[in-house]
């Protein structure tokens, strides 16, 4: 999922209304105090508007409004962005309807992949490709290529395979930051025998409800199967029932279908069908819950003041692999990609390219990048900075979100779907096989 990929409730519309540098303004100059002269690379337009549709609202939204909005002052860019919990559902029905975004930003690429081999999106610019072939690895490139063209570039990046805990609860139950699945099982029991749920989760995200379980699905599938199987799985070379498959859904639902160990701070281990993802790890404040396994950008949802830090209210450690000499990891990303090719959407996709604007993120608030050139020392805490160190470590086993890389019809349908229905009660067997029948045919 992706960076706030699948988030809910309503839809908010913000926009940015910028205006040519040195244009008047109210009697003053827009462009006063600031230094355009970064920003003569993508030319002057003013007048011109480029429309932007994402999944990204709230504090998420207002953070990117005001990272671009230099850029759009100086440029005389109106960046109007429309933030839409629904966007997965809803970019199809716009583009099929001939309203189409400017720029989309893509939580999955299996849905940026069905526009492109569709004809609707706009290939990337040179300018834009040798942005990306600057700052991203070919892996990151190759997620928003098809058929050999380069439509998008990564925007965010996150990296999934976290525990969130208190470390003041760790402390005071004497458990040690375990290194490996065993060790992680022998902290389950250990909090579970004191007493208290070892795990909390929520699983209700809108139309996106379930995808927090198939992160969990995947996550022990690469740590169990190793990458190439699980390579094998997300391209449906090996069928998405095949029993390593079913193996991992098992070792999941020893965790979260048992009510020994879920649903800390809410209820039985199926109350979390109804728990949003947002709200899914705060017992861990109160003591009710020990772990919460969630990706970087959960960091966003603690409640305000909540300090963030080895010593602080919470921490994260990487989901252990099964033994101490793996770095597995499984991590999501946002794509920018284009559905008009005119000159200041073309300029406006360059600027989201480059490692200025993902620094000039960073700074403004929690965000993870996997350009070459982001500056560790930039990230707003101690987990977004251990994400951008795992994301740049040359040891790490890094996976992409295996759901957002499927087909959208079953990464974002039959694949989540089958997960609610899963915790819900639903055998392992019978939603395997009805996501495998799902899977479209050549």
């Amino acid at each position: 999922m992706r960076l706030g990929a699948r988030l809910v409730l309503a839809v908010t519309t913000l926009a940015v209304t910028a205006v040519a540098c040195g244009a008047p303004q109210s009697g003053s100059q827009p462009n006063e105090g600031k230094d355009c002269g970064r920003y003569a690379r993508y030319g002057k337009h003013p007048g011109k508007q480029v429309t932007v549709y994402a999944s990204n609202r709230d504090r998420e939204a207002d953070l990117f409004e005001e990272t671009w909005a230099d850029f759009a002052t100086c440029t005389g860019i109106d960046v109007a962005y429309e933030g839409d919990g629904e966007f997965e559902a809803q970019i199809q029905i716009r583009v099929e309807g001939g309203n189409a975004p400017d720029v989309a930003f893509f939580p999955q690429p299996g849905l940026l992949e069905r526009f492109a081999r569709a004809g609707k999106l706009k290939p990337a610019s040179a300018e834009v490709a040798s942005l990306a072939k600057q700052g991203w690895s070919e892996e990151w490139n190759s997620y928003a290529t098809v058929d050999g063209t380069l439509y998008g570039t990564p925007l965010v990046a996150n990296v999934k395979s976290f525990v969130w805990y208190s470390p003041k609860f760790f402390r005071d139950k004497g458990l040690s930051i375990p290194r490996t699945w065993s060790e992680l099982m022998d902290v389950t029991e250990k909090v579970a025998a004191s007493g208290v749920k070892p795990w909390c989760a929520g699983i209700e995200s809108g139309e996106a409800t379930g995808w927090p379980v198939t992160d969990w699905i995947e996550d022990v599938l690469l740590r169990q199967a190793g990458p190439k199987v699980y390579d094998q799985w997300v391209a449906h070379e090996i069928p998405f029932n095949d029993p390593r498959v079913i193996r991992a859904f098992d070792t999941v639902g020893s965790v979260l279908k048992n009510d020994r160990y879920a649903n800390g701070g809410y209820g039985p281990a199926r109350s979390m069908a109804s728990i949003a993802y947002q709200e899914a790890g705060t017992p861990i404040l109160s003591g009710d819950c020990a772990m919460h396994r969630q990706a970087s950008f959960y960091a966003e949802n603690w409640p305000d003041g909540t300090e963030i830090g080895p010593d602080k209210d919470v921490f994260a450690f990487p989901l252990p692999g099964m033994n101490t000499t793996n770095k597995p990891v499984i991590g999501g990303g946002v794509f920018t990609a284009a559905f008009s090719d005119r000159p200041e959407v073309r300029a406006f996709q360059q600027y989201l390219a480059t490692a200025d604007f993902a620094n000039a993120r960073m700074k403004k608030g929690p965000f993870v990048s996997a350009n070459k050139g982001v500056d560790p020392a930039n990230a707003a805490n101690s987990v977004t900075k251990l994400s951008i160190l795992l994301l740049q470590d040359p040891a790490t086993q890094f996976r992409f979100d295996g759901s957002d890389l499927m087909p959208a019809t079953v990464g974002a349908g039959t694949f989540w779907k089958g997960a609610v229905d899963w915790i819900s009660g639903k055998g392992t067997k019978p939603v395997a096989d009805a996501v495998e029948r799902s899977w479209p045919r050549p």
